[in-house]
C-alpha cells in the first residue's frame, strides 16, 4: 500500500504546497490536488512539480465539463513532463452544483463524457490524429458550424504515452465505468466496513470487462490521520467536510454523496444534514453528521487502533491510502504509518 494526502484547500496556497512538498522526505508517495471551485489544480500541480523530486502529483480532480478532452490531455502532458513523469489525473462528472452553479455548463451526459475524456486522453498522449465524432466533435464537422479546421494530433511529444487516469466515481454505473476504463478510482468519504455493500457488484461486474492491459484498478482512500490524539475530538474536523458533501454539492434529489450516505444507512440522518444545510443552518448540519459516519472515514486514535483502520482500508481494496496527517508533528505521523505499510 501506497501513502498519499490530499493538498489542504485552506490558506495561502503556496503554503499549502510548500507543507506538502515537506512531507516528501517523510515517505509520502503522492500528493492529490483539489479544484472544485477554488484555485485551479493544474497551477498548483506545476508549483508542486518544482519543488518535489520523487512524489508523484495527481489531480483530484480535473472535471468533464469545464475542459476538452484535448484539453486534458494537454495538461496531462504538460505536467508529466515538467515532473519528470510523475504525473496522475484524476476525472470526473463532479456534481451538478459545480457544473452548473459555478461552471454555467449542463449537467448532462455524465458517465458519456467521462469514458470518452479518457479514451480521447489516452490517444491524444499516444500522438494519434484525432478525427472523432461524439459528445466532443474534433474537428467540428461543417454540419455544426466547423469549416477552418482539420484533425491534429498533439504538437510536442509526451514524456509517456500513458499517464495513469483514475476517476471520482460514487453511482453504481460510473463505478462500473471506473472499473472497466480507468487506470484507478478516487472514491469519495470511503467507509471501508461499507465499500463492499454498496460497490462490490459495480467493481465485479466492471472488472468483467476489463482490458488486461491495464492491470488491477488501484484505489485511492482515507481520511483525517491522528496517532494517540483525542480521537473523537480530530474526528470532529470531519463533520464541516461530510455536512458540505452531504448536505450541500447539490438539490435534493441529484446529491450523489447524499445518495452515498443513505447507501451507508445513514438515510434519516441524509435527510435531515441536507435540510439544514440547504436552509443555511450549516453548523446544525454539522452536528448532525452521525458519531460513527465521522469515525469510520478517519484514522484517529491510539497506536493499536489506527493500525487496525489501515487494515480495514486494505482489506476493502484500498492501494494507496490517502490521509490528512492532524497535529503539531505531521512528518512524524506520516513516518509512523509509513513504516506500518
Amino acid at each position: 500500500m501506497e501513502l498519499s494526502i490530499p493538498l489542504s484547500y485552506a490558506g495561502d496556497p503556496r503554503e499549502a504546497c510548500d507543507q506538502a512538498a515537506a512531507l516528501e522526505a517523510a515517505g509520502v508517495d503522492a500528493v492529490w490536488v483539489a479544484e472544485a471551485y477554488g484555485f485551479d489544480s493544474p497551477t498548483l500541480m506545476g508549483y508542486l512539480a518544482a519543488r518535489t523530486e520523487r512524489m508523484r502529483i495527481g489531480a483530484a480532480i480535473l472535471n468533464v465539463y469545464s475542459r476538452t478532452p484535448a484539453l486534458i490531455a494537454q495538461t496531462a502532458a504538460g505536467l508529466d513532463a515538467i515532473s519528470g513523469g510523475r504525473a496522475l489525473i484524476g476525472l470526473g462528472a463532479s456534481g451538478p452544483q459545480v457544473v452548473e452553479g459555478w461552471h454555467g455548463k449542463a449537467y448532462d451526459k455524465p458517465l458519456g463524457r467521462t469514458r470518452e475524456a479518457i479514451e480521447l486522453t489516452r490517444r491524444i498522449l499516444r500522438r494519434e490524429v484525432i478525427d472523432h465524432h461524439g459528445i466532443t466533435d474534433m474537428p467540428l464537422p461543417p454540419e455544426k458550424g466547423g469549416k477552418l479546421g482539420k484533425p491534429l494530433k498533439i504538437l510536442t511529444k509526451p514524456v509517456r504515452d500513458q499517464v495513469p487516469l483514475y476517476v471520482a466515481s460514487l453511482g453504481p454505473a460510473n463505478v462500473r465505468m471506473t472499473a472497466e476504463v480507468a487506470d484507478g478510482w478516487l472514491p469519495t468519504l470511503f467507509i471501508p466496513e461499507k465499500a463492499h455493500d454498496v460497490w462490490g457488484a459495480p467493481l465485479a461486474e466492471g472488472a468483467a470487462k476489463r482490458s488486461p492491459e491495464l492491470g488491477p484498478l488501484q484505489t485511492v482512500a482515507g481520511g483525517l490521520l491522528a496517532i494517540g490524539a483525542d480521537a473523537a475530538a480530530v474526528r470532529d474536523f470531519a463533520r464541516p467536510q461530510i455536512a458540505l458533501y452531504v448536505g450541500g454539492m447539490g438539490a435534493p434529489g441529484k446529491n450523489f454523496y447524499n445518495d452515498l450516505a443513505v447507501a451507508y444507512g445513514y438515510e434519516k440522518e441524509a435527510k435531515l444534514i441536507q435540510e439544514l444545510y440547504l436552509s443555511g443552518k450549516k453548523k446544525e448540519a454539522e452536528a448532525a453528521v452521525p458519531d460513527e459516519f465521522c469515525e469510520l472515514v478517519s484514522l484517529c486514535g491510539p497506536a493499536s487502533y489506527v493500525r487496525e483502520r489501515i487494515e480495514a482500508f486494505r482489506e476493502a481494496g484500498v492501494t494507496m491510502l490517502n490521509v490528512i496527517p492532524v497535529g503539531p508533528e505531521p512528518a512524524k505521523s506520516i513516518e509512523t504509518v509509513k513504516g506500518w505499510l
